[in-house]
């Protein structure tokens, strides 16, 4: 028996993750389209479109060859869009780090992933730069005013844009996220350009994103849900993203009020959170 949905089927087209997600970034301009939740700062949708294009002109100029891995072990933040879709313009894979990790866990996924190079946030250098050494990779890029010893500007990567490689978005490969590890270690699951343009075309038939809404991006981007869900699907459709590095109750809810965030895409602890804490009560009066 065929169980089908009683939405419409998706028509997937035959394009890359950037050209798609971006397809209107420049129509949308001066919009914010990410916007730091600790601090306020915001990044446009032009900003975005600039930077993936002169990240990706970057990697390309340092030899980045496509379905090359860039690793990325930050916290949410704006620049999150700007790496992932630099690389995938650029033809190279994105592995995602879970922020949480331990150096030794780290390395182990550099390794695995044969990553080239890692980007990073000042933070989380301690980690970065031993498990970089470890795992042997090419070099650790750091986002942030300071480069410690070990490490590289992130600006050293922004290059004038170029023509990207041809890719088979079918085939080409965009992102190495990790499963949860619920069974057993956690492992790099490989997803096309065309898995993501599906998987955001398919949440869109049920939430319904507009270019009007304002997403909370408290779920990390390194995972499969706030990467597609919340970053992606927002950015396809003209939607502005208040990211968190982490969830903290009193904060979530200072930005839910403050920028007026009309969907929340959560997970149950997140949900008991709400049901429960006193805090949401007072939030509310």
């Amino acid at each position: 028996m065929i169980f089908r949905s009683s939405f419409p089927d998706v028509e997937v087209p035959d394009v890359t993750v950037p050209s798609f997600v971006l397809e209107r970034a420049a129509e949308f301009g001066d919009k914010p389209a990410v916007i730091d939740g600790p601090t306020g700062r915001a990044m446009t949708y032009a900003h975005l479109a600039a930077g993936a294009g002169a990240l990706a002109g970057g990697l390309m100029a340092h030899g980045l060859k496509p379905g090359e891995v860039v690793a990325t072990f930050a916290p949410n933040l704006p620049e999150w869009a700007v790496i992932f879709h630099g690389v995938a313009m650029a033809g190279g894979v994105n592995a995602t780090v879970n922020s949480l990790f331990s150096a030794d866990d780290i390395a182990k996924q550099l390794a695995a992933s044969h990553a080239r190079w890692m980007i990073t946030v000042e933070p989380f250098l301690e980690r970065a730069i031993p498990a970089a050494r470890s795992a042997g990779i090419d070099g650790v890029f750091v986002l942030g005013s300071e480069t410690p010893e070990g490490a590289r500007p992130f600006g050293e990567l922004l290059r004038p844009p170029a023509p990207g490689p041809s890719l088979d978005p079918s085939t080409a490969l965009v992102a190495l996220p990790q499963s949860s590890g619920t069974t057993g270690f956690a492992k790099a699951v490989k997803l096309t350009h065309r898995n993501l343009v599906a998987n955001v075309l398919q949440a869109q038939a049920p939430i319904g994103i507009r270019e009007t809404d304002v997403l909370i991006g408290v779920l990390p981007f390194f995972h499969i849900y706030g990467l597609t869900v919340i970053l992606n699907l927002a950015l396809w459709q003209g939607a502005t993203v208040v990211s968190m590095p982490k969830f903290e109750l009193d904060a979530f809810l200072r930005l839910l009020q403050d920028h007026r965030v009309t969907v929340a895409c959560i997970v149950p602890p997140i949900g008991l959170a709400l049901a429960k804490h006193p805090a949401v009560d007072a939030a509310l009066s």
